[in-house]
């Protein structure tokens, strides 16, 4: 069930009232089954490794909890008994026990998600190898590959990893456990939600807000009015551009960066609006996923404020824990004895960086041109880190210019093209096509012909104007947003906010890029 399909706005014209005209103590048991039937639509056959990660983690986090619980109580039994050292040993062989079994939680449910998603790429990378050596290739099976399995495998392994490191509590009910990992409104594309963050608001109950569900309602309409007036407009022209990659070269490269940066901004914001909305009209809040992205000054910046429960969740529990591991430690300590306290010192971190870059990359997709996607970004990050001290020695000896307003612009100019360009190897798909598209910048001058040229792109001259207006009014929603109370502040002036409202709605409504046999495209992050 698409959110932009007509079947998942009766759903949600269905449940709204039935949420809160059931007892409040049933709340969560509609949501449940709401979850589920949301997910049916995606294919019966889907709910099977749901419910498999959902078993699975509850059986692993009892057992953590078990063992934890046990550990505990022959500590307080043997008190008088044991020494110092003798606790610190137990407690460490405790510790280490319950580490295994959070390792079989993880091998089991990351192995479904590796089978089910990179056995088609890694069997097509051992093809080669087969080809170069003459032999013959192997078949490459047609897997399933569940709706939001990405998604819903890092949430439910996140929670395992909080459990065991005892930053959140054991969830002794099943049925809750598969309601935080099937939450239907996270399921297309997150936010990466934290056990501690959500389970308390999906299992309570809640009144009605009059206020909070016109907010969530305004927001839903927002979400819809970027993914269709805008990206899916965008996203016509882009087709035509992608069909035959060869053909567009030169400005139509620079021209394809610019409309793919709005369009997915537009899509993938679009869809986390639709998604915290749903979730404010039922009386929760959801994490933000997105600050102004292309407002950063920096790389690193623009990754603080991009997709951030996808970056804090592998900051906390891939970067961290394995730059601090043993056998990083024991790295760390032979770097600084042979190659310096100042190369050796950076070894690890870079090391650890460029892993959960590369892990980063193969989350979005199973393709090389994803990995080379997430490399590149830990490359730039990785450079500006060694040019930090000729960026202070820049700002110290022009004060001035380095903290002017202009300066501040270009800043952002200049990451939002560069985040562009590495963002193109997500359209083009093929490293060795995108990087020789790169070079048609630079070597084929057709910059006179783009103006009749866009107009061969699907769209016409009214359609750009949408575009353009639609981007005025993203940017101008973006910048009034940063500012505390503007909602407040509009709810008590009902007036100026239902024809704001109603301006959105009528926007959506004929504007919206449908035409004859139109079919509402998927959010982008859907793939994952």
């Amino acid at each position: 069930m698409r959110f932009t399909s007509y079947e998942f706005l009766g759903f949600l014209v269905l449940l709204f009232p039935l949420y809160y005209l059931v007892p409040k103590k049933w709340q969560w048991g509609v949501l449940l089954a709401a979850s589920y039937l949301f997910y049916a639509f995606a294919g019966w056959d889907c709910i099977l490794f749901i419910l498999l990660t959902t078993l699975s983690s509850y059986g692993v986090a009892c057992w953590i909890g078990w063992r934890a619980s046990a550990e505990e109580t022959y500590l307080a039994c043997h008190r008088e008994e044991m020494d110092k050292e003798r606790r610190k040993a137990y407690k460490a062989k405790e510790k280490k026990r319950r580490f295994h079994i959070l390792l079989l939680g993880l091998v089991f449910n990351f192995g479904i998600l590796a089978v089910l998603k990179y056995t088609g790429f890694a069997m097509s990378g051992f093809n080669q190898i087969l080809n170069v050596i003459g032999q013959g290739t192997l078949e490459i099976p047609d897997l399933l590959l569940p709706m939001g399995i990405s998604f819903y495998t890092f949430q439910t392994m996140g929670y395992l990893i909080d459990v065991y490191r005892a930053k959140t509590k054991v969830e002794r009910n099943p049925a809750r456990l598969a309601l935080f990992t099937a939450f239907f409104p996270q399921l297309v594309q997150g936010p990466i939600s934290r056990h501690s963050d959500l389970a308390e608001q999906l299992y309570m109950p809640h009144s009605f807000d009059r206020k909070e569900f016109i907010f969530g309602l305004q927001r839903i309409l927002w979400g819809y009015f970027k993914k269709l007036v805008i990206a899916d407009r965008i996203l016509i022209a882009m087709k035509t551009l992608l069909a035959d990659p060869e053909e567009y070269r030169g400005g139509y490269v620079v021209m394809l960066i610019l409309l793919y940066s709005v369009e997915i901004y537009a899509d993938f914001t679009g869809g986390i609006d639709i998604t915290i909305g749903i979730a404010q009209a039922l009386g929760m809040k959801l994490r933000e996923n997105f600050n102004r992205p292309f407002s950063s000054h920096s790389t690193k910046e623009y990754w603080n404020r991009w997709h951030i429960t996808m970056g804090s969740w592998f900051t906390d529990y891939v970067f961290y824990p394995l730059s601090v591991c043993k056998p990083m430690m024991k790295l760390s300590k032979w770097s600084r004895a042979h190659l310096g306290n100042s190369l050796g010192k950076r070894v690890p971190v870079y090391l650890a960086t460029t892993v959960t870059w590369f892990l980063t990359g193969l989350w979005h997709g199973a393709g090389a041109n994803f990995i080379v996607w997430g490399l590149l970004n830990c490359l730039v990050i990785l450079v500006s880190q060694e040019l930090e001290p000729l960026y202070a020695r820049f700002r110290r000896r022009f004060p001035n210019l380095s903290s002017s307003n202009g300066y501040g612009k270009f800043m952002a100019v200049r990451t939002f093209l560069l985040m562009g360009l590495i963002r193109s190897l997500d359209c083009y798909r093929n490293v060795g096509t995108t990087f020789r598209l790169w070079g048609s910048m630079l070597t084929v001058w057709n910059w006179g012909e783009l103006p009749k040229g866009m107009l061969r792109l699907g769209l016409g001259v009214a359609d750009y104007v949408i575009i353009l207006g639609g981007c005025l009014i993203m940017a101008s929603v973006s910048v009034m947003s940063a500012k505390r109370g503007l909602r407040e502040r509009l709810y008590q002036h009902p007036v100026l906010s239902w024809v704001l409202c109603g301006g959105l709605l009528i926007a959506v409504l004929l504007l919206g890029a449908y035409g004859i046999g139109y079919d509402a495209s998927q959010f982008i992050y859907d793939q994952f």
